[in-house]
């Protein structure tokens, strides 16, 4: 016999969380409108050109646009889920005392190595060349909820690194 309660438990477990600004959610929205208006026209005409090439069987550009059609279909579809499960947190507004989204954290290798400053951001806003990192990266995970003078340990594929957090700011 099934357990419900376990079940329903399960799926609340799984249910997709997208954090993200309110900027980056606009962004989100004004793309999906482009993919779904102008973007797709273009490719509805790209189809109608490749179509009037002759036979389809051996037509490249009647394949590229097919292709290129089932892309923007697949990204309007992870656009609209994005959107679907968009949590909005606010980056001004919070904690100055321990690291949250939003943060901007100053953190010093443990061994005396070099300064490094992030913002710890949610994952559709990930920039870290930018220095805007992801909570769910090894080092927004070791980050989060960490407080000024904490070392933290990043589990990282070149193996475990400590930093020591400086400054938190908002």
């Amino acid at each position: 016999m099934v357990n419900i309660g376990k079940v329903i438990e399960a799926n609340m477990k799984s249910k997709q969380e997208f954090k993200m600004s309110q900027a980056r959610f606009d962004e989100l929205q004004k793309e999906l409108n482009y993919l779904k208006t102008t973007r797709s026209d273009e490719v509805a005409e790209q189809i109608k050109v490749a179509r009037g090439f002759g036979d389809l069987s051996e037509n490249s550009e009647y394949d590229e646009a097919k292709n290129e059609q089932g892309k923007l279909y697949s990204r309007i579809a992870e656009v609209e889920n994005i959107l679907l499960h968009a949590v909005i947190v606010e980056e001004d507004v919070g904690p100055t005392d321990t690291v949250t989204i939003g943060s901007k954290v100053t953190i010093t290798a443990a061994n005396g190595g070099k300064t490094l400053i992030f913002k710890v951001v949610g994952s559709q806003e990930a920039d870290f060349p930018n220095g805007a990192i992801s909570e769910d990266s090894p080092v927004g995970k070791a980050l989060m909820g960490a407080r000024v003078g904490d070392v933290v340990t990043v589990e990282a594929p070149r193996g475990s690194m400590n930093y020591t957090i400086d400054k938190i700011e908002r």
